[in-house]
């Protein structure tokens, strides 16, 4: 992976930061079957992190499940 992105495994995490406006960059399929979305890093990222982690992210709950959605649709489209 590419040490100058940031990496997200995490389902949940990813359709949050996709939720509150940041974009994917790509989308890394490893043999063994994971998928990393890939995003920019940045403070401002990192801030949002945090705030996900610490229960304090704010995200419209449609467009988060929307989001979800979308990921898993990346997931399974092999590229």
């Amino acid at each position: 992976m590419d040490t100058s992105n940031y990496s997200v495994r995490d389902l949940g995490l990813a359709a949050a930061l996709v939720s509150a406006g940041y974009t994917i960059a790509n989308t890394e399929h490893e043999p063994s079957g994971r998928v990393y979305f890939v995003f920019t890093p940045s403070d401002l990222l990192t801030e949002t992190i945090n705030l996900y982690w610490s229960n304090q992210l704010t995200v419209l709950a449609r467009t988060y499940n929307d989001n979800i959605k979308m990921l898993k649709n990346r997931i399974y489209a092999r590229p």
